[in-house]
């Protein structure tokens, strides 16, 4: 069985979780990226968690930001995880 990450970019705006869409709601996790740039372009983290917690319904969400933390390790453990739980199986 595959797993799908659906990455969005926070330049897209604050908006994007709550428009919803496959990838936004039906991914197995989403990364919500360059959270940095947030306050340069008038996106309001916490509406996007907000949003992306409603239409994702208990699926993971991950904040994070490749430019200040390229090994993005909540993102690595994830898949880490996953591996492991698939290998298991």
């Amino acid at each position: 069985m595959d797993l799908q990450i659906f990455v969005l970019d926070v330049s897209g705006g604050d908006k994007v979780p709550r428009k919803g869409g496959p990838g936004v709601s039906q991914s197995d996790l989403l990364v919500i990226n360059k959270t940095d740039l947030a306050g340069y372009v008038g996106a309001d983290l916490s509406v996007m968690a907000r949003d992306a917690t409603a239409v994702r319904r208990g699926r993971r969400v991950i904040f994070t930001s490749v430019r200040e933390r390229p090994d993005s390790p909540e993102v690595a453990d994830w898949v880490r995880a996953a591996v492991r739980d698939r290998a298991a199986a």
